[in-house]
């Protein structure tokens, strides 16, 4: 067992020595401060401000005023940016003994809004009663040396990330608030990312994907309308639209533990004839993985197009991920992962006697199409119209023992019906579809209003190959033992109205309509395969209204409403009669930031109440199988405390605790029954109440101390190093509330040392070392168990996911 206050000593520690050893104050120093204003001199509120050559930088307040760390003397170019504006860069110079520094920006509005209307419709900022984290560019890159994407959002409130290679590489998932990844909704500029069958995110399928992102917006909870799957812990938007007016290129390299390399280039023309844009990147990731065999050898690209008109812009991007990598999705037997010796073992390809097979992959490739065209109708409207398409096909491979090849189609020669023999299970899909944006705000009255909504359409093939049999029989080369099509559509309009109804109050309204309709082959009464359909209406309101009680602090309730459907499993393993029901959630935030020039802070209780919430009992449907049932009554009540505080000029502290509590309020458990020798005697029924709900933790605790080295006078590199640390308390692998059938708490911590180094213009060196779990903790961040009963015994099996303990990567790039 793992406690947080041994990372919390570690931590202390590790930053004292830093301070002990390094100067405090540089002689010359001055605080930059000022305001950044419109063309007209209104304040802009949420303004980003930032000096690459100290990697630093502040938001703006409510009345547009700022204020940076302290800087040495010296030359720096501080740059203001802001949505629908001209990025302005101002270059400042800080003299010996300067004080004080004053610096003002007004920006000007671009000729036609370029940067982030693609996601306006399912973005929120200030004005909205919701709880968000957004992160951008410069909270990115610091992290962003290799892993997926969830790694890098993992010290956000409430988040909780895994790997099934133990090394954030390859196949990853998110947790936020306990909600399985599933219950996330994630769009890329505003379009739905969620595979639409299963409702989850392959983020394998997108390696070195946020090297492309210029902003990540995190929606705890129900969140805003958006496109795609209804949001059931939270809400993650992925903008990558901007323009980059000048050139760039940008070269970035990762070595490290585990074999682990990594390559990218990132470029851009800037602006031609102030017109188009070209903008790509080249990944290639690889890695042996913790877990044995667990090797990840990933492939990505991504290039955008724009024409920027009066009024008028139309981008396409086009990107692709495709990844082979070995199967480590099974876990590992709980008994085996105290032992070092054991605790890499992959159960994956073990079927083939002697040497485990080597070709036990999943082989996928996933590209994608986005046509985006903007337009401002006047000062007042503007429209926005996205048109996509997303091309998925592969396979996993599985070498199987002792298979009965009539199970397969296959008809024996003689008496051999068994036989070993190499699967493929194919997925090969099609995703159709259009999103649009109308959005209205009038600078008067301050009334804001989006209506929006998309039309997808989702063809999903599945088809099951044999490709070899040591007794092939009566079969054909790529033999197909089974084929079938399911068809997804879905289609949504939301409207959403923020209007200042006095003073200090914002009030705000969300009404969506969504219809989901599903074709697929499934199970009728007499349990035999034909073709069926569905449709699901559903009517999803939110509201709140949000009050800024002065220019540093701001508070915001909201009530809303979600609803959403059951997935594909679900569908094709029921007969009609006993199909489970939509699930519906009513999710209530009341929230508080407050932010001053060296202090943030927030703070948010929520409740999550769920109707027929879909979850695994134990029970068996009429085939065999293990289904989801409803839940009729789940729910979870927390709190959020989340903070930034700037001690020094070299040093700042960020943190977030979440604690919760997550229940099931009653239901019914069904575990297997066998005799001593083994035999099935059928299935008991246990009736439970107010059980923790599986997979949600009720700590999740997060810290960082960074500590950015003064430079001096003149010095144009600068040297900084962070110490992170994570908590994340037990959590139940099922809704039974079992003791003994949990992952155990854990906690550990991250060191970073990084350089930079300006060379003049946008040109600059950068490097990064960074040592993972530097306590060597052993934990696991995943799991599954079965229980049953043998002879009245109660036995429990666990699968465990194994972390790696301390490794090491070390980052090189360079601007240009």
């Amino acid at each position: 067992m793992f406690f947080p206050i041994r990372v919390v000593l570690q931590s202390i520690l590790a930053i004292g020595v830093l301070l002990f050893f390094a100067p405090l104050t540089a002689g010359a120093q001055c605080r930059p401060e000022g305001t950044v204003s419109d063309e007209n001199g209104r304040p802009l509120a949420g303004a980003n401000v930032w000096v690459a050559e100290r990697q630093a930088g502040a938001v703006s307040l409510t009345d547009g005023r700022y204020a940076l760390p302290t800087l040495p003397a010296g030359r720096y170019a501080v740059q203001f940016s802001y949505v629908g504006y001209e990025t302005q860069t101002l270059e400042l110079t800080v003299m010996p003994n300067a004080g004080a520094c004053p610096l003002d920006a007004r920006l000007q509005p671009l000729a036609v809004t370029t940067d982030a209307l693609i996601v306006t419709a399912v973005r929120v900022d200030q004005r909205t009663p919701m709880t968000f984290t957004t992160l951008n560019r410069a909270d990115l890159q610091p992290r962003n040396i290799g892993q997926d994407a969830p790694f890098l959002m993992q010290w956000t409130p409430s988040a909780v990330v895994t790997s099934d290679a133990g090394t954030g590489i390859g196949y990853t998932g998110i947790w936020i608030r306990g909600a399985d990844p599933t219950r996330t909704n994630i769009t890329i500029n505003g379009i739905p990312l969620n595979d639409a069958e299963s409702q989850a995110v392959f983020w394998v399928n997108l390696p070195d994907f946020m090297s492309s992102a210029e902003e990540v917006q995190i929606q705890r909870g129900v969140g805003a309308s958006t496109n795609g799957p209804g949001a059931f812990g939270a809400t993650i938007n992925i903008n990558t639209q901007k323009v980059n007016r000048e050139a760039y290129a940008s070269l970035d390299g990762t070595a490290g533990s585990f074999n682990t390399w990594r390559g990218s280039l990132r470029f851009g023309t800037g602006l031609i004839d102030e017109r188009f844009t070209l903008d790509g990147r080249l990944s290639r990731i690889t890695s042996d993985g913790y877990i044995d065999r667990a090797s990840a050898d990933l492939r990505a690209w991504f290039l955008s197009g724009a024409y920027l008109g009066k009024r008028s812009t139309l981008r396409i991007n086009a990107f692709q991920g495709a990844e082979v990598t070995y199967q480590a999705w099974y876990g590992l037997d709980a008994a085996l992962v105290e032992d070092p010796a054991t605790r890499t073992f992959n159960i994956a390809g073990t079927e083939k006697a002697g040497e485990p097979y080597d070709n036990e992959v999943d082989d996928y490739g996933q590209t994608h199409l986005q046509l985006l065209f903007n337009h401002q109708l006047n000062d007042a409207w503007r429209f926005n119209l996205s048109g996509y398409y997303t091309r998925g096909a592969g396979f996993f491979e599985q070498y199987k023992a002792g298979e009965y090849l009539p199970g397969y189609g296959i008809a024996p020669l003689g008496q051999d019906t068994i036989s070993d023999l190499i699967r493929r299970r194919w997925l090969d899909n099609h995703l159709l579809g259009v999103a649009y944006g109308l959005h209205h705000q009038h600078e008067g009255s301050g009334l804001q209003f989006t209506l929006g909504g998309a039309y997808s359409r989702y063809d999903g093939g599945h088809f099951g190959e044999v490709v070899w049999a040591r007794f092939a029989g009566l079969s054909e080369i790529r033999h197909r033992y089974y084929d079938n099509d399911g068809l997804k559509t879905d289609f949504n309009v939301f409207a959403k109205v923020n209007y200042p109804i006095a003073e200090r109050w914002d009030l705000y309204a969300d009404l969506q309509l969504r219809q989901v309709g599903y074709q697929f082959l499934g199970l009728d009464d007499q349990l035999n395969r034909i073709d069926q359909e569905d449709r699901l209406t559903f009517v999803n309101p939110k509201a709140g209204i949000t009050y800024q009680a002065s220019r540093e602090a701001q508070a915001y309730l909201s009530f809303g409403i979600a609803r959403r459907e059951p997935n594909r499993n679900d569908y094709v393993d029921n007969p009609p009669a006993v199909r489970p029901r939509p699930e519906r959630l009513y999710n209530t935030e009341l929230g508080w930031r407050y932010r001053t020039e060296k202090l943030a802070f927030e703070a948010n209780a929520y409740h999550m109440y769920y109707i027929d919430q879909l979850a695994l009992n134990g029970q068996l449907n009429d085939v065999g199988e293990y289904l989801r049932i409803n839940l009729a009554r789940s729910y979870r009540v927390g709190l959020e405390l989340s903070g930034a505080w700037q001690v020094s000029a070299p040093l700042s502290i960020q943190a977030n605790l979440a604690v919760s509590r997550n229940r099931v309020a009653r239901f019914t458990e069904y575990i297997d029954r066998y005799d001593a020798d083994f035999n099935y005697l059928g299935q008991e029924a246990i009736a439970r109440t107010e059980t923790p709900l599986a997979f949600s933790p009720a700590v999740v605790a997060a810290a960082e101390m960074r500590y950015a080295f003064p430079s001096g006078a003149g010095k144009a590199g600068q040297w900084e190093t962070a110490l992170q640390g994570k908590y994340v308390s037990k959590r139940y692998l099922d809704n039974s509330g079992d003791e003994g059938n949990v992952i155990d708490p854990y906690a550990f911590a991250d060191w970073r040392l990084s350089y930079r180094r300006q060379l003049g213009g946008k040109r600059a060196l950068r490097f990064s070392f960074v040592v993972q779990n530097i306590t060597d903790a052993q934990l696991e961040t995943n799991g599954w168990s079965y229980r049953y009963r043998v002879d009245e015994a109660l036995t429990v099996d666990r699968g465990l996911y194994p972390q790696a303990g301390r490794n090491w990567l070390v980052a090189i790039g360079a601007d240009f």
